[in-house]
This record gives structure tokens, C-alpha cells and sequence, in this order.
């Protein structure tokens, strides 16, 4: 499990690409510090399993075809930032929410305006993640805990301040880049058991 409270900026070394597969490495130094094989890593809010590491501040992971069809994970290219978590420590302090880095689906930056120290950024909003996205409520947004500030039918915006500006890859993102979404679990939770609840009456 993760909090979706970024650690450090990374970078891509290398994606290799197999058929339904790829093998991915990534610059990590924080998050390689104290890394074992079978340790879990989040990479842009994706749950990955390190199967080597060296002293180089390195790891990589395998990637299945079905994290590469939910998420941007296969669009990245050597050179590229990526926001980087190890799995929440059970002394840890609970800084964000609750996340699985189990990424529900993609979503495109729609628009960026800049306030006086911060920046609202507006992207859209997947019909089928919509139910449970609400204003006030909490999103991972390329492994980033973020609160919904705004949403309607097709949309939704977050406002970063300048920590996430400067410290993750929402910083350096432009309007039609690709980003994951993971929504919170909770909601996905309650609607089973009311659905469920309903089925059984």
C-alpha cells in the first residue's frame, strides 16, 4: 500500500519492450537506499515488484500486458521523469490517502492556469471512473494524492502547490499529456456493498 505522498523524481533508463511485456529500469537513489528483491516501488502510481537493483541507485521491474494497457507505463521513453514511492512502512505517518497503485485508467491534461503560487490543472474525467470522483474527494493522479477541487460530467481539476509543482512529474507535464488515475478504493468499496445489498433484497 501507498499514500500517494511522492518520494522522489526518477528517471527513466531503460524500457524493453517484448511482446505482451517489458522489462523497465529506473534511476532511483531514495527508493533504491534500502531495496530488496521482491520489494514493492510505485512508478507513476503503478504497483511494481523490483527484481534487480544495484549500488548505482538502479532497479528494475517486469511490466504485464495488462499494467501496459491501463496505464502510460509503455509510452515511456529513456530520459523521462517519473514519480517514485516504496510501499507505506507500518510506522509511517499517513500523509495522503489511501492507494494501491493499482491504476484504474488513463487521462489527458485539458488545461493549466497558473495562480499566484499555484497552478490548477483541469483533466478529463473517463465516463467510466465519473461515479466516483467528487469534489472535495481524493484521486491519485500519476501516483500524486491529490484533492478534487472541481468536477462535472467530463472533467475534473486539482490545484498543486508548489511542492508537487517542483517535486513530481505534474510539474513538468503540458496540456495533452497522458497521466494515470487511480480513484480512491473506498468509494469502489461502498458501491459493492450497496450494490450487493440491492442484488440480495
Amino acid at each position: 500500500m501507498f499514500t500517494g505522498i511522492v518520494e522522489e523524481l526518477g528517471h527513466v533508463v531503460e524500457l524493453e519492450r517484448g511482446a505482451d511485456s517489458a522489462r523497465l529500469t529506473v534511476a532511483g537513489p531514495l527508493v533504491t537506499s534500502d531495496a530488496v528483491h521482491g520489494a514493492s516501488i510505485a512508478v507513476n502510481g503503478v504497483c511494481l515488484t523490483v527484481v534487480e537493483h544495484d549500488d548505482s541507485g538502479q532497479f528494475t521491474v517486469d511490466v504485464m500486458a495488462e499494467t501496459l494497457d491501463r496505464s502510460s507505463l509503455g509510452a515511456l521513453r529513456a530520459g523521462d521523469r517519473v514519480n517514485l514511492e516504496r510501499a507505506m512502512a507500518a510506522t509511517s505517518r499517513f500523509g495522503g490517502h489511501i492507494v494501491q497503485g493499482h491504476v484504474d485508467g488513463t487521462t489527458t491534461i485539458l488545461a493549466r492556469t497558473p495562480g499566484e503560487r499555484w497552478e490548477v490543472v483541469q483533466l478529463g474525467l473517463p465516463n467510466a471512473l465519473a461515479r466516483y470522483v467528487v469534489e472535495k474527494g481524493s484521486i491519485t493522479v500519476d501516483g500524486v494524492s491529490l484533492t478534487v477541487s472541481s468536477v462535472d460530467d467530463v472533467t475534473f481539476s486539482v490545484s498543486l502547490i508548489p511542492t508537487t509543482l517542483a517535486l513530481t512529474t505534474l510539474g513538468h507535464k503540458e496540456v495533452g499529456d497522458t497521466v494515470n488515475l487511480e480513484v480512491d478504493v473506498l468509494a469502489k468499496y461502498v458501491e459493492r456493498m450497496i450494490t450487493t445489498k440491492e442484488t440480495s433484497a
